[in-house]
């Protein structure tokens, strides 16, 4: 697969004549109001020319046209996963970082990993990797603290992040190389949990606090980052997907898109969103990226015009930054990582400079901040043209549901305690109230705004399709819990419409991309079902994509219709278990 290098002047008129490709016998949803359902496609230099009837494509089938039967199947547009992070799941892996290998990993699970990799990897390096679950350690009767990795290994740094990416665990000796002690202050955006007589840490990092044990450790090699994003875009061009979003890179990321992306392996557009906090990992050279240096890595298929904030932090440690106070708590609300008067005045900034932000907002009181500050910048800049975007928007408050019509932002909800995550403990934590407001997709689009979908893979699964179908049913797709889910489902169309032109729209090309449409990239995706002829309990989840089309071009074909050569195999031997 490549990137196109023809870059046709606009006083030349593009490509005529006869049809690179052209399906036919199709049931073609388009997503185009005007024209929903078609029954073939013409594509000729990577646009749509015609869609339409079988009839109206002969006049476009010339000699080397290439002629595909869909033979009845159901075909789309393609899918925008707006929230993803390919990097954090895949490069530790292959930089051979640890790896415990067990979705709700057992403190004994959690012990053994860590002995076992030490055993491997002798020496007195950095035992680093994930995941470790709070919550077992709780079921347990223990306390997840440096005092418990102590237990396990006292004398090399030891440092594992929790499956939810809220917290780091660390041991002793790594507190020590990392210089963290009782004088360290908190970083504004995250907090060391202290002991609360003598003030010495715990041993677990919050949000942005563990970006502090990353700056003690070599970062992430280059080679690992590459392959990460070369085989993650791979997986999401193989679960249908044909836009998405990378929201937290730094130079060195970017430098291993650039990469890919220069060797025609980005299958994917990406949008890459630049760190404004060390949340993660250590930043360096942010503002220069940020002042001009991001149009450096500019394609068709790469844009790192977006930054992206972390307002607040997450449900599972109670550091989300409510409107009233948590559940049980007389005055806790969680924690801001920034100031009100920093959110606006970056805010404002940003958007002057045309740069997009994406905010991560878990709690109804951080992304009610956010809101404000861009209703701040539409003030004081006017309508700059770019739309903001809220991340994760895990529960909203009623009265701004609105607001994201009114202001241009979208509101983009991650299944950070979606399917398959446990509705119980999210319940326990947040309250029975807020969680029936939790990812309001039919609120927003209720009152006019625009909203999308992000796996935030890998705090949950990348498999887009999970989340579709808990959007149109509110319900467990596995049925292993018992109830509905809060809040209220959206339809079949609507819930494709959030997956493809409201995707789109968020990345600002709607206008060229996200439906069916002549003069519109040839993007499209074969699906193994027909959407609108299954139940959609149970029947969307595990749906399959034959073929995914970017710019005419086929990014993935499972039966190798067009090459001869299956890639399930290979997919099943290369990427399993995700």
């Amino acid at each position: 697969m490549g990137n196109s290098t023809d870059y046709r002047s606009s006083n030349v008129p593009g490509p005529s004549g006869a049809a690179d490709l052209v399906l036919t016998n199709g049931r073609i949803y388009t997503v185009d109001a005007a024209n929903p359902w078609a029954e073939a496609v013409a594509i000729r230099g990577g646009r749509f020319v015609a869609v339409g009837g079988n009839g109206e494509m002969e006049r476009l089938i010339g000699p080397r046209t290439r002629v595909l039967d869909l033979k009845g199947r159901f075909a789309m547009p393609g899918l925008y996963d707006m929230h993803t992070h390919p990097d954090l799941k895949l490069a530790p892996g292959y930089a051979g970082y640890l790896e415990v290998g067990v979705e709700d990993p057992t403190p004994e699970q959690v012990r053994q990993a860590i002995l076992d990799y030490a055993a491997a990897h002798p020496g007195d390096g950095w035992v680093y990797g994930q995941y470790f679950v709070r919550y077992t350690f709780k079921q347990a009767g223990l306390v997840p603290d440096r005092h418990w990795l102590d237990s396990v290994l006292p004398d090399r740094p030891v440092a594992i992040l929790d499956r939810s990416w809220g917290c780091m665990m660390v041991n002793s000796r790594a507190l020590e190389l990392a210089g963290i002690d009782a004088d360290t202050m908190d970083p504004r955006h995250g907090y060391i949990e202290r002991d609360s007589v003598t003030g010495e840490p715990t041993g677990i990092l919050v949000d942005g606090a563990y970006a502090l044990m990353h700056a003690a450790m070599p970062p992430t090699p280059q080679h690992a980052l590459k392959r990460a994003y070369r085989e993650g875009v791979w997986f999401q061009s193989g679960h249908g997907v044909v836009g998405t979003k990378y929201v937290h890179v730094c130079e060195h990321r970017l430098n291993a898109l650039k990469s890919i992306d220069q060797a025609g392996e980005l299958s994917v557009r990406v949008e890459a969103a630049i760190s404004w906090q060390d949340d993660i990992f250590p930043v360096k050279r942010r503002w220069e990226l940020l002042a001009g240096e991001r149009h450096y890595y500019r394609s068709a298929r790469l844009n790192a015009n977006a930054v992206k904030f972390h307002f607040d932090g997450t449900h599972e440690s109670r550091s989300s930054y409510l409107s009233s106070a948590w559940p049980g708590e007389a005055s806790w609300r969680g924690h801001l990582n920034l100031t009100p008067e920093h959110i606006t005045d970056m805010v404002v900034d940003m958007d002057r400079r045309g740069i997009r932000v994406i905010a991560h907002c878990t709690g109804d009181g951080a992304s009610d901040l956010f809101l404000d500050a861009v209703a701040e910048a539409r003030r004081r800049n006017g309508y700059s043209g770019v739309r903001h975007q809220c991340a994760h928007s895990t529960t909203l408050l009623d009265g701004n549901l609105p607001r994201f019509a009114e202001l241009n932002v979208t509101a983009e909800f991650s299944p950070v305690g979606w399917f398959p995550s446990s509705f119980a403990n999210a319940r326990a934590v947040f309250g029975e109230d807020r969680m029936q407001r939790a990812y309001n997709f039919k609120g927003v689009l209720e009152h006019g705004g625009v909203a999308v979908m992000g796996t935030d893979w890998p705090v949950s699964s990348i498999n887009p399709w999970i989340g579709f179908e808990a959007m149109v049913t509110r319900e467990n797709p596995f049925g292993d819990e018992e109830g509905c889910f809060y809040g209220n489902p959206i339809s079949l169309e609507q819930a494709i419409r959030v997956m493809t032109l409201n995707g789109a729209w968020c990345m600002g090309i709607e206008d060229k991309a996200g439906s069916i449409e002549v003069g519109k990239s040839a993007d499209l995706i074969v699906l193994d079902r027909n959407l609108f002829d299954v139940a959609p309990k149970g029947n969307i989840h595990d749906t399959q994509v034959q073929l995914t089309l970017l710019e005419g071009e086929v990014t993935w074909d499972r039966h190798g219709e067009f090459d001869g050569t299956e890639h399930a195999a290979v997919w099943q031997r290369e990427l399993p278990n995700f």
